[in-house]
């Protein structure tokens, strides 16, 4: 999948107008059947199932929210196949506009920035379920997993539930993640994929409960780990480049704990300082091909690396400073590339400079609970995207080892750290 790309200048980009705003459109059953039909060809691939509990409650012509855990690009697919014939809007980000701004309008889609503060979405979910009586299908963690395990879910999605007072349905993927893991550049591998759709919660059930509790719920109900899932079900998963792109999450080496070495291709992972040879195996173990084995599980390998960058902070060692290609997101026409320049990260948050010295944007720590990054995004590469409502700064590192997990990382445990005091 790819993107539409403008080369334009900083002050021209500046000076654009937000686009306006437009209500939510209910999904007419003919684009309803014309995601279902296109959504065919994959999910038949891998051979869907869906086994449901609980749905009998759902009234037939009842709005609810669906919540779903966000694997991959099949994910939507699978969704548009399973709650069809009823009509749903979806939650999209402004990048899934850019281009088809009717087209997403009209297929349902609802566009919102990545972990950035939006009434507007409230107010939008609000007119779909009250005045268009439809569902809405949102992905709360609003990124793709990178390990197979969550991303965290805002503590504000509980006080929604509230405001929405519509039942909850939970749709929880099993395979999707290990068909199409985000590191792999886009490969596909041969998997077959189940789902759970379960109504969590009825309006009653969140009026009795606090928001706390709501909360606590979710986050059980948003609880898999993808790895575990292939090694406790025994998937074995023959393609021989499972491992491509592997160094974009397992970016440090566990013995000599050098970073940005690590190079991923094949079945393989190894360390270009110490030499370390890992071995992705069929059922998803990392196996050291000599010596010991730090981490056979992956999710163990990343959270582990997460303490390092925690350590890091906490010692008052973190920093990154970076070189990197800036785009820029202000409206639903085209993607801009704008120049270069340098983005740093510290205690103190962002700072994004560029662009022959026009641009200077900061962030602070405690802008978002986490980091919108991505790999080989549109094909272009990593990215890290910060930003606010009125525009968004894609931030493509140049001739840097991975750097994007590292920086989630970092953000992630310095908006804890600074949300506390």
């Amino acid at each position: 999948m790819k993107i539409k790309i403008k080369s334009k200048s900083y002050d021209y980009v500046s000076s654009l107008p937000q686009p306006k705003h437009f209500k939510p459109l209910k999904q007419s059953i003919l684009f309803r059947t014309l995601l279902k039909v296109l959504s065919f060809l994959d999910t038949f691939a891998v051979k869907l199932k869906c086994e449901k509990r609980g749905m009998e409650k759902l009234g037939k012509k009842e709005p609810c929210l669906y919540l779903m855990n966000h694997s991959s690009f099949l994910d939507l697919k699978i969704a548009s196949t399973i709650i069809y014939p009823r009509p749903f809007n979806i939650v999209c980000t402004t990048d899934g506009f850019v281009g088809k701004n009717l087209l997403m309008r009209l297929l349902g889609c609802i566009p919102t920035k990545k972990f950035i503060t939006d009434l507007s979405l409230v107010r939008d979910m609000m007119y779909a379920f009250k005045t268009l009586k439809s569902s809405v299908l949102m992905f709360p963690e609003a990124g793709y997993a990178f390990d197979g395990t969550p991303i965290p879910i805002p503590d504000s999605l509980g006080k929604c539930l509230k405001i929405f007072g519509v039942p909850v349905v939970m749709i929880k993927t099993n395979g999707a993640f290990l068909r199409d893991p985000l590191y792999n550049n886009l490969q596909l591998r041969k998997i077959k994929v189940s789902v759970e759709m379960q109504y969590l919660l009825s309006p009653e059930e969140i009026a009795e409960k606090s928001v706390e509790e709501l909360n606590s719920i979710l986050r059980d109900a948003f609880t898999f780990d993808g790895f575990k899932w292939q090694q406790e079900n025994k998937i074995r998963i023959t393609e021989k480049f499972r491992a491509d792109g592997l160094n974009r999450l397992l970016y440090k080496c566990p013995k000599c704990l050098a970073e940005g070495y690590m190079k991923g291709e094949g079945t393989t992972l190894t360390c270009n300082s110490c030499g370390k040879v890992y071995e992705l195996d069929e059922y998803g173990f990392m196996r050291a091909l000599d010596g010991n084995t730090e981490f056979p599980h992956i999710p163990d390998w990343f959270e582990w690396e997460r303490q390092c960058v925690k350590n890091e902070i906490t010692d008052g060692k973190y920093s990154l400073e970076a070189p990197v290609d800036i785009y820029m997101l202000v409206d639903m026409k085209c993607l801009y590339k704008v120049g270069d320049g340098i983005i740093k990260h510290s205690h103190d948050g962002f700072i994004l400079r560029g662009c022959d010295g026009k641009l200077e944007y900061t962030q602070k720590t405690t802008a978002s609970y986490t980091l919108n990054v991505d790999f080989f995004w549109y094909e272009i590469g990593d990215v890290i995207c910060i930003g606010n409502n009125n525009a968004l700064y894609y931030c493509f590192p140049k001739n840097m080892p991975d750097i994007v997990t590292k920086t989630r990382f970092a953000a992630e445990e310095l908006y804890k750290l600074n949300r506390i005091r």
